[in-house]
């Protein structure tokens, strides 16, 4: 009996210690991993006189982007940024694998040698980055300049606007991981919610529940559920006073049919998790002002941004998580 006591026991302590490390080595990879991103983006910092958030900002818009799409190739290292063959080597470069700066300059390409190896790799990342770098620096290192290279990079103004959010978190934090979240509605107050996504809607309209309706009292407070910057704060006709905030993952945390902002909250205000930024109403369906027409709730929507279009998923499965995160922290 002794033994099998003590056989079960040690069974125990197996288990135990073999299942920590994975969750310690993937936490540890991530901080590494962070920590040479940052060395890179200081380096090129240094040489440029461009501030590192900026290549960080690029970077993380970037490597969402190819995290949502199947048409952009893996990342062959740490960083990122994607940029096209044609455009690294020059449109009219009959060499669409050329790594030699000379050639590529000489047919148009944007492709530079970073690491003084004398070769200009799509597949380094400190040429990648220094790339970047140089093209930005071609219209100037202050702000402005920045976002006009920017915009003639992607021709796209909702890329613009992301990665200079993005600039603005990385600026105040000075640092990579901002990825923790919030539940919306503190615990000490009671509520109720249930996966509505998909579900029918019919005033204005026939369309579809684009989010997770949590039911809640009059006045319960309304928290910011990521790191994140104020995108939009305003009434809308279906939501009512609402509020959208773009977080790190290029991802839009929206929340509607408010009874009321926060003190200050105005757009491009970087909020974080846990942050109050309004509380639990019941307006919307109608013009600005309109409230009572449903039962008080918090209307929570997650839409994506793929660096072409953007789209509602689910946002109950996360809501969950975090509930379940912040309960066992108690």
């Amino acid at each position: 009996m002794r033994k099998k006591i003590l056989c079960f026991t040690l069974c125990l302590m197996v288990l135990c210690f073999s299942s920590h490390p994975k969750t310690y080595g993937a936490e540890t990879n991530k901080n590494e991993d962070n920590q040479k991103l940052m060395s890179l983006y200081k380096k090129v910092e240094t040489l440029t006189t461009i501030p590192w958030y900026v290549f960080a900002a690029i970077d993380q818009y970037e490597r969402n982007v190819r995290h949502s799409r199947r048409d952009i190739p893996k990342a062959p290292g740490l960083i990122e940024i994607y940029i096209k063959p044609e455009v690294w080597t020059g449109p009219l470069n009959p060499n669409q694998k050329d790594t030699d700066p000379r050639t590529i300059g000489l047919f148009g390409g944007i492709g530079v040698d970073g690491n003084g190896d004398k070769k200009a790799e799509p597949t380094n990342d400190e040429d990648v980055l220094y790339t970047i770098a140089n093209y930005l620096q071609s219209y100037g290192s202050d702000l402005d300049n920045i976002k006009i290279g920017l915009w003639e990079y992607y021709h796209r103004d909702k890329a613009v606007g992301l990665i200079l959010g993005h600039m603005k978190l990385f600026q105040k934090y000075g640092r990579l991981d901002l990825e923790g979240h919030a539940f919306p509605i503190p615990r000490q107050y009671n509520f109720t919610y249930h996966n509505t996504w998909g579900d029918a809607r019919g005033w204005g309209g026939r369309r579809i529940h684009e989010g997770t309706d949590i039911f809640a009292n009059y006045g319960v407070p309304v928290r910011s559920t990521c790191f994140g910057v104020i995108e939009m704060k305003g009434w809308n006709r279906y939501g009512g006073w609402r509020v959208g905030i773009r977080d790190i993952d290029n991802t839009y945390h929206y929340f509607a049919h408010l009874n009321g902002f926060a003190d200050g909250l105005k757009v491009g205000q970087v909020v974080e998790p846990g942050q109050l930024i309004g509380s639990v109403g019941s307006s919307g369906y109608g013009p600005p002002g309109t409230s009572g027409k449903f039962p008080p709730h918090l209307h929570y929507g997650l839409y994506k941004d793929n660096g072409r279009t953007e789209w509602s998923f689910d946002p109950y499965p996360h809501l969950k998580a975090w509930e379940r995160a912040e309960r066992n922290k108690k």
